[in-house]
């Protein structure tokens, strides 16, 4: 039986040491020998570093124009109750007056 750990990105058991780095052979996945388990989750954080969750307000830092609209959301605007997504935009989330959109985390501050 071996003792190192699973890969964190896909769970693999079939993981092997190449120096101080561990890789899997299943997906491509190296890491340090000495991180966490639970690194293989993506860390969502805002403009100045700090971690988003499910539920924070966020401020929009920047006026963001709205694509395929004649809309912007003014900087300043708070935005209450985000969902965190995988992919392009990290954020879902629903705007007064614009409704259901999609922001990314660069362009947001923890309020």
């Amino acid at each position: 039986m071996s003792t190192l750990p699973p890969c964190p990105k896909c769970r693999s058991e079939f993981t092997y040491e190449d120096g101080p780095m561990l890789v899997c052979p299943e997906c491509a996945h190296e890491w340090a020998a000495g991180e966490a388990a639970d690194a293989g989750e993506k860390m969502i954080k805002d403009s100045n570093g700090n971690p988003l969750a499910d539920g924070d307000t966020v401020t929009v830092i920047k006026d963001l124009k709205v694509k395929g609209s004649s809309l912007v959301v003014k900087r300043g605007t708070k935005v209450k109750n985000i969902r965190l997504t995988d992919g392009d935009h990290d954020i879902d989330c629903k705007i007064d007056g614009i409704g259901a959109m999609g922001l990314k985390s660069e362009f947001v501050k923890k309020a």
